[in-house]
């Protein structure tokens, strides 16, 4: 089903968030240290296997490199559109707007925590690469994989920065 992935995705962001305001108390520093440490591994290894995938080719026993010009140029493409759009300032805008609209105007935290937690499950080359797939094949795979470093991830930051 085209769109599942997305569903899946928004699921693990939820349970991830609700899970970190239920049973936050539970989780000492150093296990929530211990659970980013896991999810940026994971994340690591991820890119660089998504990477070479299209950069390292076999031909004739040799190991062929190609498109690293494309990967660097991608890059910095999208951090200098990032910035010359002020992305953040942009979020941290509608994050004080959202603060206000939710009633949350006494959490000094919230703009900082909603910010830090769009960004990151909403940028990235897995959000965007999954979404694609999934819209256009069917495949939600990436997004499968996502929802489970989301629901950790974003249960991570509400225990340590508030809802």
């Amino acid at each position: 089903m085209i769109g599942l992935g997305t569903i899946v995705n928004t699921l693990g962001i939820i349970v991830g968030g609700l899970s970190g305001m239920l049973f936050g108390k539970l989780l000492k520093d150093r296990h929530q240290e211990s659970l980013k440490i896991a999810c940026g591994i994971s994340v690591m290894f991820i890119g660089i296997a998504g990477a070479m995938e299209g950069m390292l080719t076999i031909n004739n026993g040799a190991i062929n490199s190609s498109q690293a010009m494309m990967v660097t140029l991608c890059l910095a493409l999208g951090t200098l559109i990032g910035e010359i759009i002020d992305i953040e300032h942009l979020f941290e805008k509608f994050g004080e707007w959202l603060k206000f609209k939710t009633g949350n105007s006494r959490d000094s935290k919230f703009v900082n925590a909603f910010v830090t937690a769009s960004l990151t499950v909403c940028i990235g080359a897995m959000a965007i690469v999954g979404a694609i797939e999934d819209g256009l094949t069917g495949d939600w795979s990436i997004l499968a994989t996502k929802a489970i470093l989301d629901f950790v991830i974003i249960m991570v930051m509400t225990c340590s920065l508030g809802k």
